[in-house]
Parts: C-alpha cells; structure tokens; sequence
C-alpha cells in the first residue's frame, strides 16, 4: 500500500475566541470548515482538570474536530518541573498528541547562561515524560523567550536534543515577509505546526490578506518539505466569532498549491 500524501491541516487555536465557551469554538469551526483545534491551556482546557478535557475531546468528536494540540503555557525552566504533571495529565485525557510549552521568560539576550541550562534541563524532563504517554512537545516561537530568534531555537533544540521536542513558527513580529520567510527556513527541519495570523506593524490585527504575499511564500515552502504541519488560526480581528469563516476561507485559499504555477 502506498504511503498517505503529506498534508497541510487547516485548523485554528481556541484562544482565537477565549471569550467563548469550548462549545461555541468548536460550532464556529465546523461552519469555517475547520476540522483541528489547539486547546488552550488557560480557559478551556485547564491543566489537571481531565473531567474538562474529556468532556471536549468527546464534544469535538461529536462534530468531526480532532484535537491538533494543548496549548499549555508551562514555561520551562521557570514554573516548577511538577506543574508539567498536570499538563501532561490534560493533554492525554484531550488525546492530543502535541504540547505547546514556552522556553523561559526570558528573551535570548536577557537569559543568564545559567537560566538557559535550566530551560534545557526542565525542557528535557518534560519530554521524557511527554514521551513515555506518547505525546510529544513543541516550544512556542515567541519574543521574551530562548525561540525569539532562529538561532536561538536551534541552539535550545540542540542542547535539548530528545527527539519528543520540536517546535512551532509563526512570523517574528515587524519581520518584513522576506526575512519572516528566511527565518522560517532555518527553522523548518523542526517546525510541525505554524501559528497563523497576519499582525503589522507591531501588534496591530490584520486580516490574512494584508499579508498575502508573505503566506503564500511560507506555504509554498511548507509544501516543498514534503511533510505533514498542523497550520492553526490564531487571533482575529476584534476576536470576532464572524471572522473566523472569512478567514478560514483564505487559509484554505494559501493551503492549496497554485495550479497555473508553471
């Protein structure tokens, strides 16, 4: 039997609507036609509440969403190593078979050599456990910690060197999209998932399209792997429940290859 075709999953982070319930993420995401969610760790799904993370396991089951990942916030080498017990205790009950963790508080050029041992060393015990339950890790790409820069996760990847832990990506902040798109490059032998939202400048929420070139450079290169990547929705414009369709739309539009290429 041939091999499955790799593919590139359309879904969205449930933070996007963390004002709403779990019930109402997973109806707006059956009408965008999305068929994955990443659950956020700090409304929906609470770490160490498995009754919760049950009840949406079964939910999303119910409506044809699978679970794409828990988006813990356990911020290695800062909160203590026994917090990841609980988290790890969410995900499994969630059947997720991804956890988001953050690599410090700190960004590369604040941490201490010592602080950055200590990411390494709570990243690494996390994912022996992770591993054991089958579950896998991956660092947020994020400012104010040691994934701010490409160098940096790479250097964190490979003193953490266990192969439960990846990474996500998702544009730098004020990268122009050459740079963004050089950046993901570097990252991508260890990228699985890609957190997806067009913000420019700073923090300032755009739709997808303002950004349009940029996308569709990173999902060409996404492409041209030949792997699997979970591509997750995250924040829309005033968190409206009606944007996530519109958008939807044009992640499905960036997910397909362009036929008159060549």
């Amino acid at each position: 039997m041939p091999a499955a075709s790799p593919k590139i999953h359309s879904g969205m982070c449930s933070v996007t609507l963390r004002q709403e319930s779990a019930l109402v993420v997973l109806d707006v995401a059956v009408r965008a036609g999305l068929r994955r969610v990443e659950w956020g760790g700090d409304v929906h799904v609470p770490p160490g509440d498995t009754h919760t993370a049950t009840s949406v396991r079964d939910a999303g089951r119910d409506r044809g969403v699978g679970v794409a990942s828990y988006g813990s916030y356990y911020r290695a080498g800062s909160d203590p190593d026994e917090d990841f017990t609980a988290v790890l205790a969410s995900a499994v009950a969630l059947g997720a078979p991804r956890i988001r963790i953050w690599a410090g508080t700190l960004g590369s050029a604040q941490a201490s050599a010592e602080q950055r041992r200590a990411v390494v060393r709570s990243s690494r015990a996390a994912a022996h456990l992770a591993a054991d339950a089958g579950v896998t890790l991956a660092f947020e790409y994020h400012s104010g910690t040691l994934t701010d820069t490409a160098e940096s996760t790479l250097r964190l990847l490979a003193d953490v060197d266990h192969p439960a832990v990846r990474t996500y990506w998702q544009p730098p902040l004020d990268l122009p999209d050459a740079a963004a798109v050089d950046d993901l490059r570097q990252v991508m032998p260890w990228v699985d998932a890609v957190h997806v939202f067009s913000w420019w400048p700073g923090y300032q929420r755009l739709p997808l399209t303002a950004r349009d070139r940029l996308w569709r450079d990173v999902f060409a290169e996404l492409r041209g792997t030949g792997r699997d990547f979970d591509t997750l929705l995250e924040f829309v414009i005033d968190d409206d429940p009606d944007r996530v369709a519109i958008e939807a739309a044009t992640l499905t539009r960036l997910i397909t290859p362009d036929r008159r290429a060549g």
